[in-house]
């Protein structure tokens, strides 16, 4: 896996954290739920990439 996909992987995580926390605090459960799937598309991202790799070599 590239640095530049795991820093978009980790961009994708942080930024879906944010928005969950903010989204939670402020009771709007559409802002929190978008959080969550943007950590799950990291996630996704991340493991894909692992996948890859693994075949790489």
């Amino acid at each position: 896996m590239g640095l530049g996909d795991k820093i978009d992987n980790a961009a994708d995580k942080a930024g879906g954290k944010a928005k969950e926390a903010t989204g939670a605090a402020t009771g709007d459960e559409s802002l929190r739920t978008e959080g969550q799937a943007d950590q799950a598309k990291g996630d996704l991202k991340q493991a894909g990439e692992k996948v890859k790799d693994a075949f790489k070599d």
